[in-house]
């Protein structure tokens, strides 16, 4: 087990190289790009997912996003923490048991004007079981949650 003093040390010293240690993996994304190349404001306005074009993207915190249309980029560039997915976009129900997990496009819910995405259809009728309670699992574990590495 490392030792706080350790670890603390390795994050001043990656620092100093140039290495950025804060916001690492905090959106889950597969070759840098976000949602698998979904549009996530269409999961608000289409009320469904909707393939996104390299025509239209815009980087947040890290990711690049993929957009429908111009209008849809320009939608979330104004106010990307409103269109972004929950939990940097990590399975909803994995953060709310404790770990980061990846997601499919499909398995998704907006809820109280949020999306929130899960790794798969099945895991989704799971979160559908107790949203309310798994929403504040995970929000209660994500400050934890967000520092591990990516799967």
């Amino acid at each position: 087990m490392v030792s706080f003093q350790r670890a603390a040390a390795l994050a001043i010293a990656l620092t100093a190289a140039g290495i950025s240690t804060a916001g690492a993996d905090e959106i889950f994304s597969k070759n840098g790009i976000a949602i698998n190349g979904y549009d996530p404001v269409a999961y608000f306005t289409d009320h469904k997912p909707v393939k996104g074009s390299q025509k239209y993207t815009a980087k947040y915190e890290g990711a690049t996003f993929y957009f429908a249309s111009a209008d849809h980029r320009d939608m979330f560039a104004s106010d990307p923490t409103l269109y972004a997915p929950q939990f940097g976009g990590y399975c909803a129900y994995g953060a709310a048991e404790g770990h980061k997990a990846p997601t499919e496009p499909q398995a998704y819910t907006v809820v109280d004007g949020k999306l929130y995405l899960n790794y798969n259809d099945d895991v989704l009728k799971t979160w559908r079981q107790d949203v309310p309670g798994y929403i504040a699992k995970a929000n209660a574990n994500w400050g934890t949650v967000k520092t591990q590495p990516a799967p």
